[in-house]
């Protein structure tokens, strides 16, 4: 298997720096040494932290399309979104650490701001087009955006058994609306 790229690397160390000590950490020389290049070698590639973190972003971005298309052809989206609303526990930090660099306005881009949006917003359009009844589709985004945040601040989510419950109960919900809307329609 060839060596990932230099540029690559360096994008494979903010991540672990982040999922590990948090944006606090991150910095031009502790990239770069993570990444074993020169600070040089960084700045050929990212000529600012900012453009390091707007790239790294625009990599998860590219991520996320497998994960919309493995979703489209999900049978049931609501179970698919649900799991999916699930980090790892190295996912979840890498994402607080993302959100907090986001929010922070001296050091995440505009760009990367959209970006991030842009994949939450992705979410919502497909799931209120794969969701007959609208407000449906909204209650399950919103226990996603809550099984999402409650893993990003390091509260446990539920058990399997009462996530998997929920999960069947808001599938059963979507399905019935939908029966319901074709019957209506025919």
């Amino acid at each position: 298997m060839p060596r990932p790229s230099a540029r690559d690397r360096i994008l494979d160390a903010l991540q672990e720096i982040l999922t590990r000590e948090g944006l606090s950490a991150v910095t031009l020389e502790s990239v770069a040494e993570a990444a074993g290049v020169s600070k040089g070698g960084l700045l050929y590639h990212f000529a600012t932290k900012e453009a390091m973190l707007d790239a790294f972003v625009e990599r998860m971005c590219r991520d996320a399309e497998s994960e919309f298309a493995d979703a489209e052809k999900s049978d049931d989206i609501v179970a698919y979104y649900l799991r999916a609303s699930v980090p790892g526990s190295s996912d979840a930090a890498l994402m607080w650490s993302l959100v907090a660099s986001l929010r922070t306005n001296d050091v995440a881009s505009q760009e990367a701001r959209r970006l991030v949006a842009d994949i939450f917003a992705r979410w919502e359009e497909l799931l209120r087009r794969r969701i007959a009844d609208p407000v449906v589709a909204e209650i399950v985004r919103l226990a996603g955006d809550g099984l999402y945040l409650r893993a990003l601040v390091g509260l446990s989510n539920p058990d399997d058994d009462a996530l998997a419950a929920v999960t069947q109960r808001l599938s059963e919900q979507a399905q019935a609306q939908a029966r319901e809307s074709a019957a209506t329609s025919a």
